[in-house]
């Protein structure tokens, strides 16, 4: 790609520049853009990869965003002391309080940033639980927004540098989370699945003939974002690596980065934001501060997400944080050369159960994603490893539920999963265990008592379907518990899975106004982390869907205050 094709707009020259802020990083950086536009700042996009979105465009672009404008609109009732209580029980100290703080009082404003400076539409995916709604202050009717489906046609010339997600169609079939839910269900309970599907296969394929392109999710919110940047005038240079920053351990005054081989300066007056991503793709962070039993790039985040601005920042002196967490995400084992196939209800339905190599579970499958994986890194910091995963199901789970997002009700498992060994399929229990290799008779006292306990809809052993998220991925019409059925009649299938993520959350230690901190405590003035560079606001949980990219808005936003209160400070000392 050229030096003239890999700016946005076309033509712009990749030169040593100066502007008043730099955000290095193309996801939840363009809201900090955004922001420290409408404040009155000239700004640039510097971004690694060709594509302009990030690891944003491949989420499902939730946004969990408590008390603010769009549940209040909706009139969901929630509060924001209410929220504060329930960060307060769900992080338990992980993370500075003040963190929390300032997401929750600078959220509403980045809302309607947001309304004013892109063409997004959002609104509320009532009864999408909290993950932890049972905990002070949760919220079983959730606090989870999405954006509606977005035109991409609006992008112009530029839409086809918006990031792919991760499972791309030849036809468009926008779908919401909201809509994911039953459509998902759509054999079990077709009055709600079927005209969802219906819905959305209508304005996708109908969009097409209009000269229109619909997407949901992460490419409906970073669309609706970088449509913002472009109607703004914001340049992004792509194909840009961030090298080093500029400054000393005192201040930074910009970055030198590497577009199509020459080295380019950046001074940036009042500041720089670093939104790069997590280190998901820098494999030796990984197993240096988080597993070495971690499979090589099974992240599904961003492949240029490798720890760029943690890094240079570390040169700087920054202190960093949480560096053994991530967003887990248990996944389907990835064929020869590709990548884990996305799972989100297949955990949750009734009718499977997920075993390790000893036949044996290990966790309530149901459970949010973290969880799942923190379990996971829990036993075996205890010397009880889970080295094989297996999810098992029977034939009447695989007639009635989509699995992977790509096998729909009744479709027959492909047959190179079986050639890969990532499914495998028997008529009875016993065979089935045989030919995964786990221990015969401890997988069948396994299947036994799990089938007791499901047929009275109970699960002493994990809790499963306790929990108000463990029932929103259920299935409704299974009584008296959505998550549970015993597993009676074959065939039986097992498939295996990996601990994918959605991106690592351990990074740069920052503030409650964005601001990169050293060991000590000390801010560096000048630079600013936002997303999963800084580390989770968070601590070591994941309050409800969509927590992490809604933090990366909001402290974007805080940087962009911050940067124009330099801006307004240097001012008033030149007057």
């Amino acid at each position: 790609m050229t030096s003239q094709s890999a700016t946005i707009p076309a033509g712009l020259t990749v030169a040593d520049t100066c502007v008043d802020l730099l955000v290095v990083g193309s996801g939840t950086g363009m809201a900090a853009a955004l922001a420290a536009h409408e404040l009155g700042l000239s700004v640039l996009i510097v971004e690694k990869s060709s594509y302009v979105g990030g690891s944003t465009a491949r989420s499902g672009g939730a946004l969990w965003l408590p008390a603010g404008p769009i549940l209040q609109e909706a009139g969901a009732g929630d509060t924001a002391a209410r929220a504060a209580t329930y960060l307060d029980s769900v992080v338990a100290g992980t993370a500075p309080r003040e963190r929390s703080v300032g997401f929750l009082t600078h959220l509403p404003a980045t809302v309607d940033m947001l309304r004013r400076a892109t063409p997004l539409r959002l609104f509320w995916a009532r009864d999408y639980s909290d993950y932890h709604p049972e905990e002070p202050g949760g919220s079983a009717a959730g606090r989870t927004c999405e954006c509606r489906p977005f035109n991409t046609s609006v992008l112009g010339e530029y839409r086809s540098r918006l990031r792919p997600g991760v499972m791309e169609a030849g036809i468009p079939v926008p779908t919401t989370g909201a809509d994911y839910r039953w459509m998902n269900l759509m054999s079990r309970v077709p009055r709600k699945g079927i005209p969802t599907v219906a819905k959305r296969l209508t304005q996708g394929v109908g969009g097409l003939l209009l000269g229109r392109r619909y997407a949901a999710g992460g490419q409906g919110l970073t669309a609706g974002m970088f449509a913002g940047v472009l109607r703004a005038g914001i340049p992004v240079w792509t194909d840009t690596t961030l090298l080093r920053l500029a400054g000393d351990k005192n201040r930074v005054r910009g970055a030198i980065v590497d577009h199509d081989g020459r080295t380019v300066t950046v001074t940036a007056r009042r500041g720089v934001v670093l939104a790069t991503g997590g280190f998901d793709h820098n494999m030796d962070l990984r197993w240096k501060f988080q597993s070495e039993s971690l499979g090589a790039n099974l992240s599904l985040g961003a492949e240029t997400n490798t720890g760029d601005g943690i890094r240079v920042a570390q040169e700087l002196g920054a202190g960093i944080d949480l560096m053994d967490q991530a967003w887990w995400f248990p996944a389907v084992a990835p064929l020869p050369g590709k990548a884990p196939a996305v799972m989100l209800a297949e955990r949750s339905l009734p009718g499977c159960l997920i075993v390790d190599q000893n036949g044996h579970r290990f966790a309530n499958e149901s459970s949010d994603y973290m969880s799942f994986g923190q379990r996971l890194l829990k036993l075996e910091r205890s010397g009880s490893p889970v080295a094989t995963m297996w999810i098992i199901f029977d034939q009447h789970y695989r007639n009635s539920y989509v699995f992977a997002a790509e096998l729909f009700p009744r479709m027959k498992i492909p047959q190179p999963w079986y050639d890969a060994g990532i499914a495998v399929r028997a008529d009875s229990l016993s065979a089935l265990g045989e030919r995964i290799g786990v221990p015969v008779a401890e997988f069948s006292q396994t299947m036994t008592r799990f089938n007791q306990n499901a047929s009275t809809g109970t699960d002493p052993d994990f809790g499963r379907g306790r929990s108000a998220y463990d029932r929103y991925y259920g299935d409704p019409t299974i009584k008296p518990n959505p998550n549970l059925r015993p597993l009676i009649k074959g065939p039986f299938y097992a498939v295996k899975l990996v601990l994918s993520d959605l991106g690592t959350c351990g990074g740069l230690k920052a503030d409650e106004r964005a601001r990169v901190l050293r060991e000590d405590g000390s801010a560096i003035a000048g630079l600013y982390a936002v997303g999963n560079t800084a580390a989770n606001a968070f601590g070591a949980t994941y309050p409800g869907a969509g927590a992490t990219i809604a933090q990366g808005l909001v402290y974007g936003y805080i940087a962009a205050l911050g940067a124009a209160g330099e801006a307004a400070r240097a001012m008033a000392t030149a007057g």
